[in-house]
């Protein structure tokens, strides 16, 4: 007697319930308008705490949720998965504006102008983070980049993408 397969035999194909997030950012070092630095797209980490207070905590409106109102620049090494800050971060976060690239793909930009850190003279940047305020707060997403020199006549633009798939 042969046996038989439960649902007829056949698998069933269908809409994968499966969603991925991919975080991406560019840098790019401009003077007088001309981009005369630019890091490409570089693939980010979201952290632990970025997926619990960023995105879980917000689809259940929890009293720790948080969104990204700020983005910061700094001289520290990659961030790990259980970190809340960014090594290195300079003083200044600045506001990032907000918009939906896609359906499927939150954008954040910001600049840094030249008078951001004109007093403190040129700096060695190397990584860029997301959070929730203009001090403290906890880290969203970040990564690193290769080392640039930001001289006190350039502006720093960023630009930010998380997407979901």
């Amino acid at each position: 007697m042969a046996k038989k397969r439960c649902g007829g035999g056949r698998r069933k194909t269908g809409h994968s319930e499966g969603i991925k997030i991919h975080g991406i950012f560019r840098v790019q070092l401009t003077e007088k308008g001309r981009v005369v630095g630019d890091s490409g797209w570089r693939k980010n980490l979201v952290t632990d705490t970025g997926f619990q207070h960023y995105l879980v905590e917000n689809l259940m409106a929890g009293a720790n949720s948080k969104r990204v109102t700020h983005m910061s620049i700094g001289t520290g090494t990659e961030p790990g998965a259980a970190h809340t800050t960014m090594e290195g971060e300079m003083a200044s976060r600045v506001t990032v504006s907000t918009n939906a690239a896609t359906t499927k793909t939150a954008q954040m930009t910001a600049q840094f102008a030249s008078s951001v850190f004109s007093t403190q003279g040129p700096k060695t940047i190397k990584n860029i983070g997301l959070f929730n305020t203009s001090s403290a707060g906890t880290l969203f997403a970040g990564s690193t980049y290769a080392t640039s020199q930001w001289n006190t006549n350039q502006d720093l633009n960023a630009t930010y993408q998380i997407r979901f798939s």
